[in-house]
């Protein structure tokens, strides 16, 4: 029998209403459904975690946060991610509330369209040990707690040093996050189904500083120099983990991808063009 979870974002009013739709849909079509209510905000203070081990499929009800997490715990099992978009922007809930049935009947029958996209691993290693370890859908960032303190990074890729980075931090984001707080700090924005990583500094001291493009065929390395701030490590600003002076994070793209379902280039772009107010025109 067929597993199914639902994640329910418990701010959205109408998340849990759409739950009980979809949970009876699917189990009139012979499938086990469980939920699981998450709440951001909780998430943030002191993490949770949903049981997505066993399951055929992930059903996403919120906004696009609500799909980063599902997506941390998804895509290392190869497990599809349905994504219904009942945020703003839409990036990776590309399925409309208001018509979640008929790509949700495409799926049962094999035809609905998945796109896959690359995630970001990292791992902080301290005196020799690894202390912590995650994945990330968008980014992975290593910056100060307090917003306007400068710290100071020491940067490498395969080994090649890239020198100091004195700046209120540095983001690696995915392709996929190249959208998000990587684009805000400055950084391109990169089709999604390119395997590469983006280095963007925040509020660099330097004004040279400009974002980097690198291949998936090496690892960043980012060691983290004497400074007077607190520095933390966040994993899809979602996950926290305090830095210590000298502690290394590795960063590079792991084997295994999310699978979103009824993602495509074309809705991709759409959404570039209308959240960014893409109009071509005199008032562009």
């Amino acid at each position: 029998m067929s597993k199914c979870i639902l994640v329910v974002n418990s701010f959205k009013t109408e998340s849990t209403d759409m739950a009980s739709q979809i949970s009876s849909f699917l189990e009139e079509r012979g499938w086990t459904v469980g939920i699981f209510s998450y709440d951001g905000q909780e998430a943030l203070k002191n993490g949770v975690e949903a049981v997505f081990e066993g399951m055929d499929l992930a059903v996403s009800l919120g906004g696009d946060g609500t799909v980063l997490f599902v997506s941390r715990g998804c895509a290392p099992l190869g497990i599809p991610v349905f994504a219904v978009n009942l945020g703003e922007f839409g990036f990776l809930a590309s399925i409309q509330k208001n018509g979640w049935r008929k790509p949700l009947e495409e799926y049962l029958d094999g035809k609905l369209p998945c796109l896959s996209r690359f995630m970001v691993t990292c791992s902080v290693m301290r005196e020799g040990r690894e202390v912590f370890s995650c994945c990330g859908l968008n980014d992975m960032t290593v910056s100060s707690e307090a917003a306007s303190r400068l710290i100071n990074l020491d940067v490498s890729y395969s080994g090649s040093n890239l020198g100091p980075f004195k700046a209120n931090g540095i983001i690696v984001a995915t392709a996929t996050g190249s959208t998000a707080y990587s684009a805000a700090a400055g950084g391109p924005i990169m089709s999604p189904g390119l395997k590469a990583l983006v280095l963007t500094p925040i509020s660099s001291f330097s004004l040279s500083a400009r974002p980097l493009v690198f291949s998936a065929d090496g690892t960043l390395s980012v060691r983290v120099l004497p400074s007077r701030a607190k520095i933390g490590l966040m994993a899809d600003g979602q996950i926290n983990f305090e830095l210590k002076e000298n502690d290394t994070v590795i960063l590079g793209i792991p084997n295994y991808r999310v699978k979103l379902l009824g993602g495509s280039l074309d809705k991709f772009y759409s959404a570039l063009q209308s959240k960014l107010n893409w109009s071509g025109g005199p008032r562009a």
